[in-house]
């Protein structure tokens, strides 16, 4: 069964501080891929005061879940999300499935998705 879109966008990047508890506070894409095949996913992120980051790839295996965490270095080209708000663009190569989630350690914050979109 095909599930899911090629283009997805979340609007809302913001690493939030790692605060002093486990878990520690970031920020996770979760891709799920229901294909036969390994579904690789370009991604571009856009800045408020910088120039876009075009081009970071991430692979995720046939019929797997990745959680790819954002304040790690993300995608094959390691590159290092800078502090401040930022967008992210998936653009895969078959369909999938992605959720973006943060996880906020500061006070009376939690953990809660991002709204994406998906075409």
């Amino acid at each position: 069964m095909e599930i899911g879109k090629k283009i997805w966008v979340f609007s809302d990047g913001d690493l939030p501080p790692q605060g002093k508890r486990e878990p520690l506070g970031h920020e996770a894409l979760m891709v799920v891929n229901n294909n036969e095949q390994e579904a690789v996913i370009k991604m571009t992120l856009l800045f408020e005061d910088k120039d876009p980051k075009e081009g970071l790839t991430l692979r995720v295996p046939a019929k797997r879940v990745n959680c790819f965490r954002m304040d790690f270095p993300v995608g094959e080209e390691k590159f290092e999300i800078p502090a401040g708000q930022f967008a992210v663009i998936l653009e895969s190569d078959v369909p999938i499935v992605a959720v973006y989630g943060r996880l906020d350690r500061r006070k009376d914050m939690a953990y809660y998705p991002v709204q994406g979109y998906s075409l």
